[in-house]
């Protein structure tokens, strides 16, 4: 199992997807019960996975001694990456020449697709954002969540929320096995109900597919959304460090730093 790749998974999916229930409509001037809280947050979360193609953005990925920046562009159904910056610095001019050109001609050839081949291009993008969602349903059966109170957090008065491993807890998916061994932390945006931030730990070691891969603790992510504009947020900031065994015998310590910027939104074709 590749680790950086279920880190992923992990942040396009926003980690924590609580409850899938409809909201309920608060009265005027009532203070929501936890079970309000979470069912809104959904509403609102759900809200935000479906835009998610609807934008086109920067995106930062710092992995070990190299990072990169993408100006991510939805083409035709499907995003495209193209490379504009290495450790915080402009490509060289013809590189960046290059990569336009690279882009023009991905472009033509989209815009060249027969209809089964656009819709089977785009099937394959629906499907992985399908799969990195799978893991959104399971967390309402995985964990306990506590209201731990209120503060202030990045400029938002946010709720606290707290969630440990429910008992007896069994996972459908090889991805959904990690849950079992982690804790987290939730603050929910109280005027919007939108995630300012989550942060998730493993405090006991899991067995992931078998044999293939044991996470360990010491391995822990964060998440930040931040507004975009039209009422829609969007995943601004992603941490990863990973502790595993692959095969239980190699050791991988892997870390990840994503930041998402600049997002613009667009038309479907």
């Amino acid at each position: 199992m590749n680790l950086t790749r279920w880190g992923r998974h992990l942040r396009r999916a926003g980690i924590f997807v609580l409850l899938a229930a409809p909201a309920w409509a608060l009265q005027s001037g009532s203070e929501p019960d936890l079970k309000t809280i979470l069912q809104k947050s959904v509403a609102a979360s759900e809200t935000d996975f479906k835009a998610a193609p609807q934008y086109n953005y920067k995106e930062r990925d710092c992995t070990g001694s190299e990072t990169k920046t993408w100006a991510v562009t939805m083409l035709y159904g499907s995003p495209y990456q193209r490379l504009i910056a290495i450790d915080d610095k402009p490509i060289p001019a013809a590189q960046a020449a290059e990569e336009l050109e690279k882009q023009r001609q991905a472009e033509a050839q989209r815009r060249a697709e027969s209809s089964g081949q656009r819709k089977r291009r785009i099937a394959k993008y629906e499907r992985e954002r399908a799969h990195e969602h799978e893991m959104m349903a399971q967390l309402p059966d995985a964990f306990d969540f506590k209201l731990t109170g209120k503060t202030q957090l990045r400029g938002f008065n946010v709720w606290a929320l707290q969630a440990t491993p429910r008992a007896g807890y069994r996972p459908p998916n090889m991805e959904s096995q990690a849950l079992k061994g982690m804790e987290g932390e939730l603050w929910i945006d109280q005027a919007s109900y939108r995630w300012v931030k989550v942060t998730a730990k493993v405090i006991r070691p899991v067995t992931i597919g078998g044999f293939l891969a044991r996470v360990q603790p010491g391995t822990q992510f964060e998440v930040e959304k931040s507004p975009v504009g039209n009422g829609i947020w969007q995943v601004t900031h992603f941490a990863m460090q990973s502790r595993a065994k692959v095969l239980m015998l190699v050791k991988r310590h892997e870390a990840e730093d994503d930041t998402f910027s600049d997002f613009e939104r667009v038309h479907h074709d």
